[in-house]
């Protein structure tokens, strides 16, 4: 068994969350110098790629299976809590597969078969009690706990020896039997729902209303389970911290490498920063919560630029490695479009500046002929030079129609030439852009829930509100995640900045 992760007090915690902007700001030049000084003795080689394996712990198959069943359990609880929208799917075979073939042969044969038996003379009734046994005991699973009232009428309306009985005798209603159930149906679906069963009041033959009967009965059944999720989730909140921890512990306790890539995510985070030119106020203190603060604010945003075909995502932010990708390429989208925009006021000058509306155009030009960007089918160099001739043209209306003198055609051939840079990942323009994009989304991080969100930093104004949504869905993913895996990244970035902890 590894040993039990430092566990961070209240106080520290607190003194670590309540760190607004104007805390930060102030103390950044001399909490980066004074991370140089502490890390600089056990920094690694910057070069390298594999991190260094806790020794081989041999598990048996069964602890494997039980540790993988933990980690299924624990990712669906941390998706119900950070995707609002979450909800369950019925699962469905893809289209023209073998399994689809397979279901359809399958469901063909059962309601030919039990065709076949209504169809009898006299009528064989075995298949169609043992569907309404199916469709009872789904009834009765909707129920809540304090419904004794209508589980009685369910089950005294479908007693299942008794409907042998009749159907012995030959006194058997088989569709009185369906319009209970379709009664019942009508006063337990969600209103989503009522078109549904309605619908199945205009079935008269037996085999295609059973059939309707159990595909409304399966939507229903996603429709409880969402509600079940929805009703959770508010619970699941409080207590999900707590949960995701311990499920984690317990498979680290299974896989003692189980944290290897999130220490070289956070010491390479470090070796960055330590190559990084110093800031000013170099002899200024800062406490060792601030510098645990300011490099873990630095990691999460090594995440929004990361190499999926070079390095592995750290294993505490793995579940939401789907989300940190999505991140990344709408930030990406969105560097190009504020540089491209940035370029274009600088060379076209005043002429343009204030116009209303141009900038909105403008935008949603560069927007649709850049849509395809993460595409395998996108072509850089015919994208940029397709932005170049459209921003142009657009320009020149638009000064032709506000009485300004035509776009000259050496101007022209200079906008289309830088914006055609951009593309490349040196260039300074969409460095800059980047930079300040980085800036302003580790205000985010750093500002505590009760201060106003970030200043928008100069050039970013075209992309202002789409930067302030990534922003805030940022921090709403990085807070979950330090507040689940708190203890794991104290301990790991103590030692990082102080070789041994302390």
């Amino acid at each position: 068994m590894p040993k039990e992760p430092h566990q961070p007090s209240k106080e520290e915690n607190e003194k670590v969350d309540d760190k607004g902007p104007e805390g930060s700001a102030s103390q950044s030049d001399s909490s980066e110098e004074m991370l140089r000084k502490r890390i600089r003795k056990n920094t690694p080689s910057p070069h390298r790629r594999t991190p260094q394996s806790s020794p081989p712990k041999f598990v048996s198959v069964e602890e494997m299976m039980e540790t993988a069943k933990g980690v299924t359990k624990m990712a669906l609880a941390h998706e119900i809590v950070v995707n609002g929208s979450f909800q369950v799917k019925a699962p469905e075979p893809a289209e023209g597969s073998l399994e689809k073939r397979v279901k359809e042969i399958m469901h063909k044969v059962f309601w030919d078969s039990l065709e076949s038996q209504l169809n009898d003379d006299p009528p064989v009734y075995d298949h169609a009690i043992k569907l309404v046994g199916e469709i009872k005991e789904t009834l009765l699973s909707f129920l809540m706990p304090g419904q004794t009232r209508l589980q009685g009428q369910i089950e005294e309306a479908l007693d299942l020896s008794l409907i042998q009985q009749q159907a012995e005798n030959g006194a058997l209603d088989i569709g009185k039997v369906a319009q209970f159930i379709i009664s019942t149906m009508g006063a337990f679906c969600a209103p989503c729902r009522d078109e549904d069963v309605r619908k199945l009041q205009d079935i008269a033959d037996v085999v295609p209303l059973f059939r309707a009967i159990f595909a409304v009965l399966d939507k229903m059944k996603i429709d409880m389970a969402n509600f079940a999720v929805s009703s959770l989730r508010p619970h699941l909140l409080q207590q999900s911290v707590e949960y995701e921890r311990n499920k984690f512990q317990e498979f680290l306790d299974k896989q003692p490498n189980a944290l290897d890539f999130t220490q070289k995510w956070l010491q390479d985070t470090a070796d960055t920063m330590l190559r990084e030119p110093a800031g000013g106020a170099s002899g200024a203190s800062s406490s060792n919560p601030q510098l645990l603060l300011s490099l873990h604010n630095q990691a999460y945003l090594q995440l929004l630029c990361w190499d999926q075909s070079v390095d592995t995502f750290p294993e505490t932010v793995l579940m939401d490695r789907a989300r940190f990708q999505e991140l990344q390429l709408e930030l990406e989208r969105l560097t190009w479009v504020a540089s491209v925009l940035l370029i274009v006021y600088n060379c076209a000058g005043e002429a343009i500046s204030g116009l209303p509306g141009l900038v909105d155009s403008l935008k949603g030009t560069i927007s649709v002929l850049l849509a395809d960007m993460h595409t395998p089918s996108f072509r850089a160099d015919e994208a940029f030079a397709a932005v170049g001739e459209k921003l142009c043209l657009e320009l020149g209306a638009c000064l032709s129609q506000h009485g300004f003198s035509p776009f000259h055609p050496n101007r022209q051939s200079a906008l289309k030439g830088q914006i055609t840079a951009v593309k490349s990942q040196d260039n300074p323009i969409r460095k800059l852009i980047d930079s300040r994009i980085q800036a302003y989304l580790l205000g985010f991080l750093e500002s505590s829930p009760h201060k106003s969100n970030p200043a928008l930093p100069g050039g970013l104004a075209p992309i202002g509100k789409e930067l302030e949504e990534i922003g805030v869905r940022l921090s709403h993913l990085v807070n979950f995640n330090k507040l689940v895996y708190a203890p794991f990244y104290q301990k790991l970035l103590q030692d990082i900045l102080q070789p041994g902890g302390t």
